[in-house]
């Protein structure tokens, strides 16, 4: 596959990709449309693990809502963040060739950087952390790409399948248990109780001692992962996110078959209850993720003479996604502050009986102050103070 002719190292300034960053900047306020409701949750990080399943319920206004707010995010973005640090794996192993340096050469500092990042930021922050997945998985992928296109290619469709039968037999198992099972899973009282009203030391010490248990997800998904670094880096050097007529047929097709084939399967498998979770968000959220990036794509191209309302609208999004390690780790700060016993103590104070509004209106709080606070920041400085931070311990 060749190389697209737009390549750039990352944060090359005026020979980004602004898609890129357009892209960066949704998935980043993407994952807390789904990570808003563990933190309003009973028993909040613990609630993914311990929690009944929540299903779609069209009963009434608040519960489609809920219900379309959740299947419209839930794995979606998160799958599209994991793409796109493909693509800047891509773009970072095509800066090194270009300076004649080694691969993966001091990428593995880089690599080793962002786990510790991410075990602080589980430890610390959230128990949900992307972070350190994403740094063992980057090694891995680093290497693939000094193969051949030929080996690339077979690695991602045994990560991709080997994936997809992981799913259907873990769904098969779910399924099987779920009639019995249904209705009985609930967080333990004691852990409802120390998000609500114990200290952070309490709260870190839990996600320590249950380590094991919520660092569960990167482990079960790794060929998932493999398999969209990869796919990130083939779109790139096929030229997906490039302003010409080739970027616009590709993103094209994303667009058609992502959501064509991806937002069905959404919808058929919330109604699977236990045994369609994991197919869901680890199987069709990838396809939508695909047709995001296709849609957001149609969109940027379709405003060609954007107002001032997109174009801030677009410059904040883009100032997001500059910053998208500093924002994807304040996101969650600020949610623990909310939320949580040890400030503001939202979650318990409104509750899970004041309904579903009130969780959206923070989801959209808390991106408003990200927006604003990006687009403040990058006026000033090229680099978030996490990306800047970064740079200064790796001396580049």
């Amino acid at each position: 596959m060749p190389r697209h002719a737009g390549t750039a190292s990352e944060g090359a300034g005026s020979d980004r990709l602004p898609l890129l960053d357009l892209l960066r900047g949704v998935a980043i306020l993407g994952t807390l449309m789904t990570n808003v409701w563990i933190f309003t949750a009973p028993g909040a990080e613990w609630s993914v693990l311990g929690g009944p399943l929540v299903t779609p319920d069209l009963s009434s206004v608040s519960e489609a809502a809920e219900s379309a707010f959740r299947l419209l995010a839930d794995g979606k973005f998160l799958a599209l963040l994991t793409v796109l640090f493909g693509v800047g794996l891509a773009i970072q192993f095509d800066s090194a060739a270009r300076r004649g340096e080694p691969w993966p050469g001091r990428y593995r500092w880089r690599a080793a950087f962002l786990f510790a990042e991410g075990a602080l930021h589980f430890v610390l922050v959230f128990a949900w952390d992307v972070l350190m997945g994403y740094a063992v998985t980057a090694l891995l992928v680093a290497w693939l790409l000094t193969r051949s296109e030929r080996a690339q290619r077979r690695w991602l469709w045994w990560a991709a399948g080997g994936h997809l039968a992981l799913m259907a037999a873990c769904s098969a198992l779910l399924l099987a248990a779920g009639s019995a099972s249904e209705g009985e899973q609930q967080v333990a009282p004691s852990v409802v109780a120390l998000y609500a009203e114990g200290g952070y030391g309490e709260q870190v010490a839990f996600r320590l001692e249950n380590a094991l248990a919520l660092r569960l997800e990167p482990v079960l998904t790794f060929g998932l992962l493999v398999a969209l670094f990869l796919l990130g880096a083939r779109l790139y050097r096929a030229g997906a996110f490039g302003p010409d007529a080739t970027g616009r047929r590709l993103r094209g097709r994303m667009l058609r078959w992502g959501l064509g084939t991806g937002l069905p399967l959404t919808v058929l498998f919330a109604f699977f209850g236990e045994g369609g979770f994991l197919l869901n968000r680890y199987v069709a959220a990838p396809l939508v993720a695909l047709g995001y990036i296709g849609l957001v794509g149609a969109l940027a191209d379709r405003v060609r003479r954007p107002g001032r309302v997109a174009t801030a609208a677009t410059g904040a999004l883009a100032s997001v996604g500059r910053t998208a390690l500093t924002c994807y780790v304040l996101q969650n700060v600020l949610c623990v502050l909310l939320a949580y016993g040890i400030g503001a103590g939202l979650a318990a104070r409104i509750g899970p009986d004041a309904g579903p509004w009130w969780v959206m209106g923070l989801w959209a709080a808390v991106s408003a102050v990200l927006l604003a606070a990006a687009s403040l920041w990058t006026r000033r400085f090229r680099h978030g103070p996490l990306e800047a931070l970064q740079r200064a311990v790796l001396r580049r």
